[in-house]
């Protein structure tokens, strides 16, 4: 006889115990089969955790859920993480505002400094608060009272998070910056900068020479600290709140060339990065687009900042690469500004685009299209040069548009000066045309002196008379005020002056972003303290002006045209015109 017979109420019960858990799978929600899900893998959790620190979206796919002042609900994607915390989870100190670290590293020890090696060294506190610990760290999140029975301020957002979330988030929180990133060594920060080979040998010299003299500079003081010698020096840095680690560490800087078509140019940066990993790109410079080195910045999560491109991309998300300016595209941006500033411009019909099939154009056109539709006007007529066509009379003649049009915008090349030309002809002059400083380049001079009156010039750059102390690693920028100023004094007519000048800017950028960084060598620490930099002046743009998620560091354009004569003045017809 079986088992079964032996034990005949075993039968019974198995038959019962299969009828309940049919029944069981029948009445239970559909929610709760979601929650069992198969185990996530840490990539995914990490992924995860990272999209509830920055944007505040749940798993589901949901807003999380906040409360400020004790009971005011907000949505945790107005509020997320790294509004305060920043990206890299260290915190910030801003305004007289001290927002703590965040990350899992400084969460789980006692917290007792502000600032690494400062405030023990000269203001010995004890500690603020305990370690946390995963419990501890859920409930001041959820309600923000602190293991030591305190209260958060009525600022910080109190999340309330299922226990899967949160557990998520802790994890993605004890991950967050817990090792230096790739380019620190023991001594040193290893940085690169980029050029690729169509850019001439005196424009390269002109980035390179003020970056690479910086560098220099850095090491020499370097290693003078480390000396015996250097004490008095190492400790006269340490009282002005440069700490030892810093004063102590070297810098070098490689330079990496990109040959040939830019679609082989990530198989090289992938090369040059394999066999010589970097902190940061410092730089760099071309005549073409940067998307592709762009790109290759985003996906290895390597900063770069301030290279050198008339066409950067265009972006409202991407984090990794800081631009001196928007390029053609600003200006572009400009116009589009100015003119829906302006009370007699009442109909989109009256505005014509002509616009050049070519880089350069198309980057303006995009500027203005997409900052006049942001505005709220329709898109305006455009018209497509081919290259090789000109503009004659019978163009302007065949432009399919009723009536005159009151504002050209011409974003073409020398080219166009014959057609400024034919546009005075009082039978087709408009009220306003447009062209670009940085198109025309110095060809801008030679605008027909009876089209000046009527044609306004988009200029990015400043109108500051300024004088670069390159030995000192300094820069002395005297006003903007004026309202006139030479066009020979122009960037126009100085290029190399005006790529050493951006290069300058970053060096002294960096010089204030590397002391307060306080030795935390984390990558997303270095763009965190750059969008803490106050505005900057600039020797060639009217200012640089940094901030979180601001990705380009000139915002704007002068409008202006030209005095009449042979060595014409450069007459300003607006203030700074910001996007």
């Amino acid at each position: 006889m079986s088992r079964w017979n032996n034990r005949p109420y075993n039968f019974v019960t198995v038959a019962l115990l299969c009828a309940m858990l049919f029944l069981f799978s029948v009445m239970v929600p559909s929610t709760y089969g979601e929650s069992i899900q198969p185990p996530r893998s840490s990539q995914e959790i990490l992924q995860l955790g990272e999209r509830l620190y920055r944007s505040g979206i749940l798993p589901s796919g949901e807003p999380m859920t906040a409360f400020i002042k004790g009971d005011l609900p907000v949505p945790g994607t107005a509020f997320s993480c790294v509004s305060c915390h920043m990206q890299s989870g260290l915190g910030s100190s801003e305004g007289g505002v001290f927002t703590p670290p965040t990350n899992g590293t400084i969460l789980y020890k006692p917290f007792r400094v502000l600032f690494k090696g400062l405030e023990q060294k000269y203001f010995p506190f004890p500690d603020r608060r305990p370690a946390y610990n995963d419990t501890t760290l859920a409930e001041v999140i959820r309600s923000g009272e602190t293991p030591t029975g305190g209260h958060l301020n009525d600022i910080m957002p109190r999340y309330l998070l299922e226990d899967n979330d949160m557990a998520i988030l802790i994890s993605y929180l004890k991950s967050l910056s817990t090792q230096f990133s790739p380019g620190v060594s023991k001594m040193a920060l290893h940085f690169a900068t980029i050029v690729t080979d169509d850019v001439s040998p005196q424009d390269r010299a002109a980035m390179l020479a003020p970056l690479q003299l910086y560098i220099n500079i850095k090491n020499s003081q370097a290693r003078a600290y480390q000396r015996p010698s250097g004490r008095k020096s190492r400790l006269m840095a340490e009282n002005m709140f440069v700490s030892k680690e810093l004063a102590t560490r070297t810098m070098t800087l490689s330079t990496w060339v990109l040959k040939g078509p830019p679609e082989t140019w990530r198989a090289q940066l992938e090369e040059y990065y394999r066999t010589e990993p970097i902190f940061a790109l410092l730089g760099g410079i071309t005549y073409g687009d940067w998307s592709v080195i762009h790109k290759f910045s985003e996906d290895k999560q390597i900063p770069c900042i301030l290279p050198q491109t008339d066409f950067p991309v265009i972006s409202p998300t991407d984090w990794y690469t800081l631009y001196p300016s928007k390029g053609y595209f600003q200006e572009g941006e400009a116009a589009a500004h100015y003119l829906n500033n302006k009370d007699d411009i009442k109909s989109d019909k009256m505005i014509v685009q002509i616009v050049r099939e070519s880089r350069e154009g198309r980057a303006l056109a995009a500027g203005f299209d997409q900052t006049w539709e942001n505005t709220g006007h329709h898109a305006v007529v455009t018209i497509k040069l081919k290259p090789g066509e000109k503009i004659t009379r019978q163009f302007i003649k065949q432009l399919p548009v009723t009536g005159k049009p009151v504002v050209f915008l011409l974003w073409d090349s020398s080219e166009s000066l014959l057609a400024l030309d034919i546009l005075s002809e009082s039978s087709t002059r408009p009220e306003l045309v447009f062209v670009s400083a940085r198109y025309l380049g110095r060809k801008i001079q030679l605008l027909p002196e009876r089209s000046r009156a009527f044609t306004y010039i988009t200029y990015p750059y400043s109108f500051a008379r300024t004088v670069i102390y390159s030995s000192m690693g300094s820069t002395t920028v005297e006003d903007d005020s004026q309202w006139q100023t030479p066009l020979r004094n122009s960037p126009i007519n100085n290029r190399a002056q005006g790529i050493s000048s951006v290069t300058q800017s970053l060096t002294e950028v960096l010089t204030m972003v590397l002391m307060d960084m306080y030795g935390y060598y984390y990558r997303d620490k270095l763009l965190d303290v750059i969008s803490m930099v106050p505005d900057q002046p600039s020797s060639i743009y009217a200012r640089f002006s940094f901030g979180p998620n601001q990705r380009y560091a000139s915002k704007g354009c002068y409008i202006v045209q030209l005095s009449q004569g042979s060595e014409p003045d450069l007459i300003r017809k607006s203030d700074w015109v910001i996007y």
